[in-house]
């Protein structure tokens, strides 16, 4: 039965907000985006969203389903059974749903455990948000990440690497560039890889028609990503004027994860290991001041969190929203970073967007987020999460009873 969304404003992913619109939902799919006198006399079910925004539901680029963001996930992580870890990969999976984000990329998991969860959600046996994963990440011996991490050094091992990670079922190909903030003993700055090295891990993914996506923090190492044909450089925090020219010309995405960074310092006194703390205070303002170059340069950006890092909570993803616009962006770029940008580099062309023909997966906020970002980036300001056009968190444990249960506004009792 079609479903009709009308009586506030629509952001369709690209354009400001528009009032004055309705969307029509049949088949979990958007059928017919127009001005709202053309809805006259409609009879079917209604979502009323008078004085909210209904916009396309957010992205996050960069996720660790497997990682709770406690003081220190890694160690928490390897405390848990394998079925202890299925059970909170979903659970976070689904809580990610419930809080905005329709579709996540993980970028390294434990024991392709996320690939699992990913593959019950897609099979309809659980609910939970698109999942793109990229198995095990790829790092050379002693790199950042060697704790979960498949550990390669040389051309044909990491080539062999990337294979291992196509086998196993990957839609994106993780290789880390340099150190790290949250591995012991590494440095931030340093290259992990050579270029070549890195360029052949790169090619071997294209060859198989994966998207890559580069840990990359230290300049030299970003430049190896960027020049290799990665798709998205994460972090970028040391990046220079020859990395900046580089991603430009090329069109690389950078996916910043403000969020990370800031939670390991505004939390920096509540057991996060002390060499994680004294690597974030340093990067601290680098990283804010290089995000805004990029920005200011009109690089592309899509949005992503790193949740699962320290105090970095899933559920709390939207907020990276706010992050992005303190830190120099409009709040439409942000909006933008949040869904058709983070679509278009998750391969996802039905998803961050509304208009014919695309998935209705969709965020019902209070108010226009292009004034007030809050609205999108603070749960507080949503009223409403429907995937495939229905109501998200009706399916959930957290929203047993529907979303008339947990107090949202605006729906019909028919869609209800």
């Amino acid at each position: 039965m079609p479903t009709l969304f009308i009586g506030g404003f629509v952001f369709d992913g690209h354009k400001a907000p528009q009032p004055g619109f309705g969307v029509l939902v049949e088949n979990g799919r958007v059928v017919k985006v127009a001005p709202a006198g053309e809805f006259a006399g409609f009879a079917g079910e209604t979502v009323d969203t008078t004085g909210g925004t209904l916009m396309p539901g957010l992205i996050d680029c960069h996720v660790h389903l497997t990682m709770g963001g406690e003081a220190d996930p890694g160690t928490a992580q390897s405390k848990l059974s394998a079925a202890q870890l299925t059970l909170k990969t979903l659970e976070r999976a689904q809580l990610t749903l419930r809080s905005g984000i329709v579709a996540v990329r993980d970028c390294g998991g434990k024991d392709y455990i996320e690939l699992s969860v990913r593959d019950a959600i897609k099979r309809g046996e659980f609910t939970g948000p698109v999942i793109r994963a990229s198995g095990k990440i790829i790092c050379m011996t002693g790199g950042h990440g060697n704790r979960t991490g498949r550990v390669a050094d040389g051309v044909d091992e990491v080539v062999k690497a990337v294979r291992e990670q196509i086998h196993a079922g990957a839609d994106v190909i993780k290789i880390m560039a340099t150190g790290g903030v949250m591995t012991p003993g590494v440095d931030p700055e340093d290259a992990h890889y050579t270029r070549e090295e890195m360029a052949a891990g790169l090619a071997e993914a294209r060859r198989f028609r994966k998207r890559s996506a580069s840990h990359a923090q230290g300049a030299e190492g970003i430049l190896n990503a960027v020049l290799g044909g990665v798709s998205s450089i994460e972090h970028g925090i040391f990046m220079d004027d020859e990395c900046l020219k580089a991603m430009l010309e090329r069109g690389t995405f950078l996916v910043p994860t403000l969020a990370a960074v800031l939670n390991i310092v505004k939390n920096a006194d509540k057991g996060i290991p002390a060499w994680a703390v004294e690597k974030a205070q340093r990067v601290f303002e680098i990283h804010k001041r290089n995000f805004k170059r990029f920005v200011d340069a009109g690089g592309k950006v899509a949005m992503g969190t790193d949740a699962g890092t320290p105090f970095n909570l899933h559920g709390e993803n939207a907020m990276e929203l706010k992050y992005m616009v303190e830190g120099g962006m409009t709040p439409l770029d942000a909006l933008r970073a949040g869904t058709s940008n983070a679509a278009d580099l998750c391969d996802l062309p039905s998803h961050g967007v509304i208009k014919e023909g695309a998935q209705a997966d969709f965020l019902l906020v209070d108010g226009n987020p292009v004034e007030d970002i809050s609205k999108a980036a603070d749960r507080k300001n949503h009223r409403a999460v429907f995937s495939g056009g229905l109501p998200a968190g009706s399916a959930l444990p957290l929203m047993a009873g529907g979303l008339r249960a947990a107090g949202l506004p605006g729906l019909s009792k028919a869609a209800v």
